[in-house]
């Protein structure tokens, strides 16, 4: 199902949980509130029906759609354009999976998308409506706590990436194994990427 979430929030309290993007459109209008309307593998016509009611900038729209983005923050008028990276560390294959997060932040809207299962935004979703005083204050802070979860998700990345430039260091010097000059190239291509 492309659309993750979908909710329209007024003095920092969600009021509509809207079944279509229309009725966000609708509800969004009627009570003077905010949308957060989340995406998950949206197909092109459900980025356009956005695109078209929050008047987005067709070269964002077009990112957008083709995703493979390098992490940016463009602004088109009042509206912000971010595409985040976030990276998560995958302990049994000691590799490092990154995703791909593109946002529209407007006055009275955010937009998620996401071509891939990460981030998942839910507990985003969830902190961020347990605090109505800082959601009260807008796109902005649902921007902020969106960004915050992505820096955040680097911590175990890191760890995960220390541990294994220690391992490596400990067979180097204990055993000097051929196979470990095929582990640190490995190791330092997903630090590159």
């Amino acid at each position: 199902m492309p659309i993750v979430d979908n909710a329209v929030y007024v003095d920092g309290r969600r009021i509509r949980d809207p079944d279509s993007l229309e009725q966000t459109f609708e509800h969004m209008r009627e009570n003077h509130g905010m949308a957060w309307i989340g995406l998950l593998r949206p197909t092109e016509h459900e980025i356009l029906a956005v695109a078209e009611e929050f008047s987005l900038h067709p070269l964002a729209v077009e990112d957008a759609l083709k995703g493979h983005q390098r992490a940016k923050l463009e602004r088109y008028g009042d509206t912000l354009f971010v595409v985040l990276r976030p990276a998560r560390y995958l302990d049994d294959t000691e590799t490092v999976e990154f995703g791909e997060l593109h946002l529209f932040i407007g006055p009275d809207f955010v937009v998620t998308i996401r071509h891939a299962d990460v981030p998942d935004l839910s507990r985003v979703r969830a902190r961020i409506e347990g605090h109505p005083d800082v959601l009260r204050q807008g796109s902005k802070a649902v921007l902020h706590a969106i960004l915050d979860e992505v820096v955040d998700q680097y911590t175990p990345v890191t760890l995960g990436l220390q541990n294994d430039v220690d391992e490596i260091e400990d067979a180097l010097f204990d055993t000097g194994s051929p196979q470990l000059s095929r582990r640190i190239y490995t190791l330092s291509r997903e630090v590159i990427h």
